[in-house]
């Protein structure tokens, strides 16, 4: 188990580390929880972490990477800033499964977060998982409440936006101020966030960085370039 020294939320895929002579520090950290496994913090972002495991730190090399469970849904278009996400997506690049995992954790949470639920949905989706081809990526997102309390596991679309969105509050001479807003459009039926917020534990499946899809833009593009040979 390897995790981030510290938060790392919004890090997305980067690969930033803190370095002291040209090396990564890390520190063997001890889990009352989880006696003899082997756990490091790392003063380095999630994809730097999982890219160091699957390139050599780790023996063997892992063939999945479980990402999570992240404190706060990661849903709609907006997860292409989550490290949890991008960890899970940089899994893919590499070939090695990967599954990154939220719990749709309250900003202000009346009790205390349903971590156990997340624990009952793994066996299934890991199994889902495995059969599928390797460098397959989901992200699964799961209702704040206990078990018993879930509705079905569903696939779903990616909504427009996620659950909240960035706002400049305030720009002064050297002074920048953002804060976060919830969504007030509501998402589309069958999104992540449509189905999460009804109760139901959602199952993406994703893709890391490609062309883009479809004939137009590459042929729009090709033509555009022949102004410049």
């Amino acid at each position: 188990m390897a995790a981030p020294a510290r938060q790392a939320s919004g890090a997305s895929a980067g690969i930033i580390a803190t370095t002291r002579d040209g090396h990564t520090l890390i520190e063997r950290r001890q889990l009352a929880e989880l006696p003899g496994v082997e756990a490091y913090a790392v003063e380095a972002q999630p994809a730097y972490i999982v890219r160091a495991a699957v390139r050599g730190w780790f023996d063997p090399a892992p063939h999945l990477v479980l990402a999570g469970v992240n404190h706060g849904a990661n849903v709609g278009r907006a997860i292409l800033h989550s490290g949890t996400v991008g960890a899970a997506l940089t899994a893919g690049l590499n070939g090695v499964y990967g599954l990154a995992v939220s719990l749709d954790v309250d900003r202000h949470p009346a009790g205390a977060p349903h971590w156990a639920t997340a624990g009952h949905l793994l066996p299934d989706v890991l199994e889902l998982l495995i059969g599928a081809p390797p460098g397959t990526v989901l992200t699964l997102n799961i209702p704040d409440r206990a078990a018993d309390a879930l509705g079905a596991l569903r696939y779903a679309a990616l909504a427009e936006f996620g659950t909240v969105q960035t706002r400049v509050d305030r720009a002064d001479d050297g002074l920048l101020q953002l804060a976060q807003v919830e969504v007030q459009a509501p998402p589309a039926a069958g999104t992540d966030s449509t189905l999460l917020a009804a109760g139901h534990p959602t199952l993406t499946a994703l893709e890391s960085v490609q062309e883009a899809s479809g004939p137009a833009l590459p042929r729009w593009l090709a033509s555009a370039m022949h102004r410049f040979a």
